[in-house]
């Protein structure tokens, strides 16, 4: 249980926070030589919150321009930029500015521009550049967040984009965006999965909302013996099956479609939920760990991959992004590794044991076990 409120120690925050309110201590904050440092950072930090949106759209400019794409061949002048970019040069020279002072890009002799190592990153990682343009859907729910919040929004664009989140199931047409997106995003956080988690000895593994395959084919090109099944809902596992199709890995990686409300398949030892179960309010989300449970043989073990609230050091990761995202597809929510937990063990599970990630604040892993001796 939460400790009890202390009646001191909210006095002494409210007597804090009408300090800080001040204009006239803000003032003196700034210039006093113990307290400069401190006020400078929460003002950056401040301002930084506020201008959050057109950061995010100087950045979705440059994904939109493949800006770079072009810089990865190597610097180039501002003029030869204002070219490829089909921009007039006052214009690049404003983007290039903007993204250089966000760390993306680096000023250099001659009038030129190249990578930062935030701009290297992106050109090596195709699935955030799939997410940022992803966003002009996420933003345009978000320009009311109030409506978003009493619910005086619907429908919003995500909901149409994801159309499980509304109990649709979806046809080839509706399910090809969204499918599209996980593939690519999901190939972000497989690898740092895997490290986290020795599959070696696993003989079956079902990957169950698996998508196109992604976190499959990372699997298969790790670990050669398991047999590897992949779940999801008919319209994306004929996908998956469309894709695996014309892979190396398409004698070992079975495509099964349905709906885990009608229960999931059983026969495999592991089953994995990779960035599945945040997608469900609570009510689904214990069903869809119920079904795990019960398609698992005794001594199975039952994983979750995601990222997760409270996680230390990215706390606006789960509850300010996933919250709102998830808010605005209309299903699901951040949930906290203690939470997960306790509806682990509603659900059967014991010997629940975190791994750790190598980037928690892309994924973290829980692994959880059923009762009882392998057969």
């Amino acid at each position: 249980m939460p400790p009890a409120p202390s009646a001191w120690a909210d006095r002494w925050l409210a007597w804090r926070n009408r300090l800080v309110a001040s204009p006239r201590f803000q003032r003196w904050a700034a210039g006093f030589p113990l307290t400069r440092r401190v006020a400078q950072r929460n003002t950056r930090a401040l301002f930084d919150l506020c201008a959050g949106f057109v950061y995010a759209q100087v950045l979705t400019a440059c994904i939109r321009l493949d800006l770079f794409a072009i810089l990865a061949e190597g610097p180039l002048t501002v003029d030869a930029l204002a070219r490829r970019l089909d921009l007039p040069p006052d214009a690049a020279r404003r983007l290039l500015r903007a993204a250089e002072s966000l760390g993306l890009l680096r000023a250099l002799s001659g009038d030129r521009f190249g990578l930062a190592d935030l701009g290297a990153a992106l050109v090596g990682n195709p699935g955030i550049a799939a997410m940022i343009e992803h966003h002009a859907l996420l933003y345009a729910d978000l320009a009311d967040p109030v409506a978003l919040l009493r619910g005086q929004a619907q429908p919003t664009r995500l909901a149409g984009y994801w159309p499980y989140s509304a109990g649709a199931a979806g046809d080839a047409h509706t399910v090809a965006p969204y499918s599209s997106l996980m593939g690519a995003s999901q190939a972000l956080i497989a690898d740092d999965v895997l490290d986290a988690c020795d599959l070696s000895r696993v003989r079956h593994l079902m990957d169950v909302g698996g998508g196109e395959g992604a976190f499959l084919r990372a699997v298969a090109a790790r670990h050669a013996t398991p047999r590897l099944t992949l779940f999801d809902l008919p319209a994306v596992a004929d996908r998956a099956a469309a894709r695996l199709g014309q892979s190396d890995f398409r004698e070992r990686i079975a495509c099964r479609g349905g709906d885990f409300h009608d229960g999931l398949p059983a026969g495999a030892d592991t089953i994995s939920l990779v960035r599945i179960v945040h997608d469900h309010d609570d009510a689904p989300a214990q069903a869809l760990l119920g079904a795990a449970y019960a398609a698992l043989p005794p001594g199975g073990t039952l994983l979750i991959a995601e990222p997760m609230a409270g996680t230390p050091g990215a706390e606006p990761v789960g509850d300010a992004y996933f919250g709102f995202y998830l808010l605005a597809m209309g299903s699901g929510r951040p949930r906290r590794a203690e939470e997960l937990r306790a509806m682990l063990a509603a659900a059967g599970f014991t010997a629940t044991r975190e791994h750790p990630t190598r980037r928690p604040l892309l994924a973290r892993v829980l692994r959880a076990r059923k009762t009882g001796a392998q057969k």
